[in-house]
């Protein structure tokens, strides 16, 4: 008779039961990921794998699953320092360490993905691969991005680092370079450190004033994208371009 085992797996908060087969699948997530593919393992068992091993009396897929319910979202994992990994039983500053260098690791990764570089894309698929690269800097970064004809990214270049609470920024900062390239378009691309990429009175005022000074040149705006923590805002998908 076949039986089949259960093995229970916690993600932030929320109880996923994963059904394994005995004959087709182990349970260790080395094993998973070689029968099954990277892409259908979990969460906790990718975190586990890179953990190595659990601590004493606790198996490394436990320690997962505590970490991921500590923090409560991937999203707040990312912004985690080594001393909030040192808060959790079960976890030194090696391993802290190597945490933070996988998630720093997965981020240039997503950054040097030659077909973002290569050519924007449509404003929601550019947008996501901009929240996956600017949603955790407590500054607010202001980025363009240099356009030919054809859309594709001629160069990409950081306009300004702020504080906290500002990036100041003038057109000039970024029709200089387009000038000097000869670039038909430009997007822009800013982040909002409090996580809500709602436009300011400012951001509003600015976006004009660029694409006035655009066109002018005879040049396109062909979007501006504040990012927040998990969401963007995009001006052209919202008609104020």
């Amino acid at each position: 008779m076949k039986q089949n085992r259960f093995f229970y797996v916690y993600i932030s908060e929320v109880k996923y039961m994963y059904e394994i087969k005995k004959k087709n699948f182990s349970i260790q997530p080395r094993e998973r990921l070689l029968e099954v593919g990277v892409e259908n393992l979990s969460e906790q068992e990718l975190l586990a794998i890179l953990l190595r091993t659990g601590s004493r009396g606790e198996a490394v897929t436990e320690l997962a699953g505590k970490i991921l319910k500590r923090f409560g979202s991937l999203s707040n994992l990312r912004r985690a320092s080594i001393s909030e990994f040192k808060m959790i039983k079960g976890i030194g500053i090696a391993k802290a360490a190597e945490i933070q260098a996988m998630i720093e690791l997965g981020k240039r990764v997503q950054a040097a993905n030659p077909e973002y570089h290569g050519k924007v894309m449509r404003s929601e698929d550019f947008g996501r691969q901009m929240i996956t690269e600017l949603s955790g800097y407590e500054q607010e970064h202001l980025l363009a991005f240099y356009l030919d004809n054809r859309n594709r990214i001629l160069k990409r270049k950081v306009i300004f680092i702020g504080t906290v609470n500002s990036a100041p920024a003038v057109p000039r900062d970024i029709l200089a370079q387009s000038v000097r390239i000869m670039a038909t378009g430009i997007v822009v691309v800013h982040n909002h450190p409090s996580g809500n990429p709602d436009p300011s009175d400012a951001d509003v005022a600015f976006t004009h004033d660029l694409n006035q000074s655009c066109r002018m040149l005879g040049s396109t705006l062909v979007d501006h994208l504040i990012v927040g923590r998990d969401r963007y805002y995009s001006f052209r998908e919202r008609n104020r371009l």
